[in-house]
């Protein structure tokens, strides 16, 4: 482990202690240096997202695949990153072990180990039973509970309050705002693939208004000359 692998996981794990931070999920080397001129304090990889930028759909790329592009995107910045694995890649040789490893060695921010009840994402509204599974991640060591898909904010502070651990909340459109997930007592925000539909969303509008008008009107929400070269210059 590097010396500023171990310092960034430090501060990984020391965010987690008080307060509410957002961890934006950046797609690509260029997304991530742009999140970090903004002013996040750490980032979290997209499954989807990263999937997306190499033509597939989430949960379609491989290990060496997701590896590298932790390796890339931690080597672009200086604040931790921290690494969406999926399932771990369980089946493939060494399992979750070696995966871990082999994120931790190209400087994941792996320190904090979050567990993931997924129930909300496949139509599974019990509640009980997602909590009944994140009390189990964390009497096995789980670091931060995680249920992606919950939008209620009632919800939400019973998961905080029955927990007792970190909880990070996925942000959805339609659901509840970053102040009030704070008030909530959530202390990690996540935007998991959002940012990179987004982008794409904005993309494909462009090109469209291009293919069927001829105008370039998209031009006037591009990135201002003075963020691309702050966050992509030769200093970044």
């Amino acid at each position: 482990m590097t010396t500023a692998s171990s310092s960034r996981r430090h501060r990984f794990r020391a965010l987690h202690h008080e307060g509410t931070f957002v961890i934006p999920n950046p797609f690509d080397v260029g997304s991530a240096r742009l999140l970090e001129h903004l002013g996040f304090s750490a980032l979290a990889t997209s499954s989807s997202g990263f999937a997306a930028s190499l033509g597939r759909l989430d949960q379609h790329t491989s290990r060496d695949e997701l590896v590298a592009h932790v390796a890339a995107i931690c080597d672009a910045v200086e604040i931790p990153v921290n690494a969406d694995a999926e399932h771990c890649f369980a089946d493939d040789p060494g399992g979750v072990t070696r995966t871990v490893e082999l994120l931790a060695a190209v400087g994941a921010a792996g320190i904090v180990l979050t567990a993931r009840s997924e129930n909300h994402l496949y139509g599974v509204t019990d509640l009980d039973d997602t909590i009944a599974r994140l009390l189990a991640y964390r009497a096995a060591g789980a670091d931060v509970l995680y249920a992606p898909g919950l939008t209620d904010l009632a919800d939400i502070r019973r998961v905080v309050t029955e927990v007792a651990a970190p909880v990070n909340v996925l942000v959805l459109r339609g659901g509840p705002s970053v102040p009030e997930l704070a008030a909530a007592g959530v202390r990690r925000v996540s935007t998991g693939g959002g940012l990179a539909w987004a982008a794409y969303g904005g993309f494909a509008d462009a090109a469209t208004e291009l293919r069927d008008r001829g105008t370039t009107d998209y031009l006037a929400t591009a990135l201002a000359s003075s963020q691309r070269d702050a966050a992509f210059g030769p200093s970044a």
